[in-house]
């Protein structure tokens, strides 16, 4: 676990001030930034993070490219409308303005279940938990030990835990507290028999619909020839030739289907046996469909089909429309026999027959398509299959909801072109899976919460399948009327338990528990955060925030974020850091902006379908890819420092 703060800080709140406190915030205001210590406390007046005093203006960073517009500017729009009110002034804005949390904390859960690197004591032994609030005993808990039993009272929630020692003893429970405060607790149960990891298997799932035979110029003609074109599905061709060719040589056990859509799907496995077609009722089918593709048998290793492949991948041509969504189940549930298997599913258009169709709402379609592929993307995480999304660049594919795949299964999302997708088919494959059935249960005394998340001190994430570099980030806070009693405490305990299953199907609970010192002070020094662990955060909360349709939430998330950078800037310079975080603050800050200006515009006769956020209905491929590259922002060590990336 990383900390953007050095301490926590008790007082932050997100409403508004009154104008009592606000008065006295102002009364009270420096020139200077004061220190985090408690020499220094200031505790008559609230929390503020920013500092008061006058900045000068800092150097314009210029932001990453932004996704095209495809709106009008709001200046631009019926001139017979009164131009826009000026904003308000801090001393009479009408609504809030949030103030950012620094109380971060990050979890690089990508290095967190890779064990063989792990420095954690291990045991054997099985956890001591808390009948209330399911805590573990660790080094930080105080335990008495009496003749018969152990009692523990916990530092979470407080509660009186009495364990006989014969029970204890009895079911291999640790007896005193672990030694450490990083423990790995290896399961000696397994669900099944170890599987061979090179057995796995990739189903490359591609798109062989009408609009697959759009051309593009690979090659500029000049005075003694014409300028060559290729179509998208040639390109395709000659990808997936490669990637056959390049799994040949570096992964020979290594398994690989192929399943084709138009309007219908076709799936031809490892090319060694008759295809089987889908079509009318079956691509409306979800458990038809599924059944289908966990009976399908793809016995045959890469080295042994390679050439019926290959065969089969040229005789493709394009036409039909485009059943995206039974391809894609068909697929998962394929790939579904084999733990860390992967569907790599390459597209240029909306699905529009069959389940998951996104070019209208159908009145006989059996479940709204964002249902759909939450329901396959919770479907893939569960057996443990990674999914990859590729769009075509210049298209309307919808990938704010084909996405979701990707997303939640650890897959990558990406917009490509001829020239680029078979770099990007390999880069998916690469990818390999360090665990699966990932859970983080994050705890912390009450009293504590966890905005955006929980309203309370434990808070649970699912997180699925987990590949390298993998980081999530999460705030906390203090209670208002809590923070009193929290600021007489000296530390405060914080507990990670990461539950998971390895490649080879071990089942491993690591327990970190930290204790972190508490300042009373109503000011933050700028040299005690964390630049990297802040940026990540911001980047994957507004991201978050704004696929779920909370798109003013996320702006108001963005400009605290825009004050504090600016307030740490001017304190703890880091031109590197800076420029990565406000490029993703600017982004984000104009994806926002033409999310709501689209939502403004809307009439009643151009209403948004009930089953489509107003975020998603709005979001254009490219802000949708940009929009998942910020959900899974991430930190990156380099020379002794840490910066924010986004994963490529």
């Amino acid at each position: 676990m990383e900390f953007a703060c050095s301490h926590v800080v008790c007082n932050w709140r997100s409403e508004s001030l009154t104008e009592d406190e606000a008065k006295v915030s102002n009364q009270g205001s420096a020139s200077t930034l004061p220190c985090l210590s408690r020499a220094q406390s200031v505790c008559d007046h609230p929390y503020d993070n920013r500092v008061t005093f006058v900045q000068t203006p800092a150097p314009s960073m210029a932001p990453p490219p932004v996704p095209p517009r495809t709106i009008q500017r709001r200046e631009t729009l019926c001139s017979a409308l009164p131009p826009p009110i000026p904003p308000r002034g801090p001393e009479n804005n009408g609504e809030t303005r949030l103030k950012a949390n620094v109380n971060v904390v990050s979890l690089k859960v990508g290095s967190l279940v890779d064990i063989g690197k792990a420095s954690a004591i291990q045991s054997s032994q099985k956890p001591v938990r808390c009948g209330k609030c399911n805590a573990i005993m660790s080094s930080a808990s105080s335990s008495e030990m009496h003749q018969k039993t152990i009692i523990w009272n916990c530092e979470f929630c407080g509660k009186e835990n009495v364990y006989p020692q014969t029970t204890l003893k009895g079911g291999r429970f640790a007896l005193r507290n672990p030694p450490g405060r990083d423990i790995l607790y290896l399961d000696d149960d397994e669900d099944t028999d170890y599987e061979n990891l090179d057995d796995l298997l990739i189903v490359l799932c591609v798109d062989i619909s009408g609009s697959m035979s759009v051309t593009s110029e690979i090659c500029p003609g000049n005075s003694t020839r014409s300028p060559t074109y290729i179509s998208r599905l040639q390109g395709v061709q000659e990808a997936l030739q490669m990637v056959l060719c390049s799994l040949q040589k570096t992964s020979p056990h290594r398994r690989v289907a192929l399943v084709t859509f138009n309007n219908e799907v076709t799936v031809y496995g490892d090319g060694t046996k008759v295809p089987l077609t889908l079509r009318d009722w079956a691509l409306m089918d979800y458990d038809y469909l599924k059944k289908e593709g966990e009976n399908y048998s793809t016995p045959h290793c890469i080295t042994e089909t390679i050439q019926p492949l290959t065969q089969k991948i040229k005789e493709l041509r394009e036409h039909g429309a485009t059943a995206l969504g039974p391809a894609a189940l068909i697929s998962v549930a394929m790939a579904s026999q084999f733990t860390g298997s992967k569907v790599i599913i390459c597209t240029d258009g909306q699905a529009n027959i069959g389940l998951g169709q996104l070019d209208q709402e159908s009145s006989y379609c059996p479940a709204p398509s964002p249902y759909f592929y939450n329901q396959l993307a919770h479907y893939a995480a569960e057996k443990g299959v990674i999914v990859s999304v590729m769009t075509f660049e210049g298209e309307d594919c919808r990938l704010a909801e084909v996405g979701r795949l990707a997303d939640h299964t650890g897959g990558r999302i990406n917009i490509v072109n001829i020239g680029t997708v078979a770099t990007e088919i390999q880069s998916a494959i690469a990818d390999s899976v360090l665990a699966t059935s990932v859970m983080a249960t994050l705890l912390a005394p009450d009293g504590i919460y966890f905005p955006y998340e929980e309203d309370n001190h434990r808070l649970v994430r699912e997180i699925g399948n987990v590949t390298d570099g993998v980081e999530i980030t999460f705030q906390f806070a203090v209670r208002p009327e809590k923070v009193e009693s929290f600021q007489q405490r000296d530390r405060v305990p914080f507990q990670l338990q990461l539950s998971f299953k390895t490649r080879d199907l071990q089942k491993v609970t690591r327990v970190i528990t930290q204790q972190k010192r508490v300042t009373t002070s109503s000011w933050v020094w700028a040299g005690s955060l964390n630049m990297s662990v802040l940026g990540v955060h911001c980047a994957q909360l507004c991201a978050r925030l704004t696929m779920e349709g909370r798109v003013h939430e996320a702006q108001r998330q963005l400009t605290a974020q825009q004050d504090l950078l600016k307030d740490i800037s001017q304190q703890k310079p880091s031109p590197k850091e800076e420029s990565i975080y406000g490029n993703w603050i600017s982004t984000m800050s104009m994806i926002c902006e033409d999310l709501t200006t689209v939502n403004q515009n809307k009439t009643e006769t151009d209403t948004i379908p009930a089953s489509r956020t107003p975020s998603t209905a709005s979001l254009s491929d490219a802000a949708a890819n940009v929009v998942y590259q910020m959900k899974r922002a991430k930190s990156v060590s380099g020379k002794g420092q840490r910066v924010a990336t986004l994963e490529q």
